[in-house]
């Protein structure tokens, strides 16, 4: 099954020490069917916005670490406050949902619940969240350091130029060069350039480092 639901009794394995009160406070207070999903390649958590007689409903990749977990949880239930605030009328990731999902992490945050380098980071995105729960490159870096240990898996930063890699898709790509902010890399199957983020969970599958 692609998707469990998670009982909340049995949510505490998926957060760090210290979080399951106050998340169980939202999710009990807002009334959220909370599913946990199957590593997603296209993103972390979704929330949908109660309808008719459909509570609101959020999942997260249950493959997340705790902290990265949390952090997608408190990104989702940022835009259900910010729903429950304005209505649907609002940009998705607009000024209402920074404010909202801001508050919201700042809580967390003084519960001194994320380690110190992951809680200096957080403090510092702050100042204006990030679209995707883990969007900004540095956090993203903190917080695959607390990822269990995958061999064979690097960042995409990580591989000199000219590296074969494995993708997520089951495709092998050659890191080609840099390009502003993002790696150019070609397909080797259709010779066919894509752009990817550096911070790209890959396989090297041709040299050892």
């Amino acid at each position: 099954m692609p998707k469990k639901e998670s009982p909340l009794r049995q949510l505490s394995i998926y957060l760090p020490e210290g979080a399951y009160e106050d998340v169980a406070y939202y999710l009990i207070e807002f009334k959220v069917h909370l599913t946990i999903t199957r590593e997603r390649m296209t993103k972390l958590g979704d929330y949908r916005n109660k309808h008719h007689d459909k509570n609101h409903r959020i999942s997260v990749n249950g493959n997340l670490n705790k902290y990265s977990f949390l952090i997608t949880l408190l990104h989702e239930l940022g835009h259900l406050v910010a729903y429950e605030k304005y209505g649907n009328r609002i940009l998705a990731h607009g000024a209402e949902w920074k404010s909202e999902f801001g508050t919201i992490l700042a809580r967390f945050i003084s519960k001194k619940i994320f380690p110190a380098d992951i809680e200096k980071e957080l403090a510092r995105t702050l100042k204006n969240p990030a679209a995707s729960s883990c969007a900004e490159a540095q956090l993203t870096r903190i917080l695959k350091k607390y990822d269990p240990h995958k061999p064979g898996i690097y960042l995409l930063e990580e591989l000199p130029d000219q590296s074969l890699f494995l993708f997520k898709n089951g495709l092998v790509y050659q890191k080609i060069k840099k390009i502003r902010t993002r790696f150019l890399c070609k397909d080797i199957s259709s010779n066919k350039q894509f752009l990817f983020s550096p911070i790209t969970e890959v396989q090297l599958v041709n040299q050892t480092r």
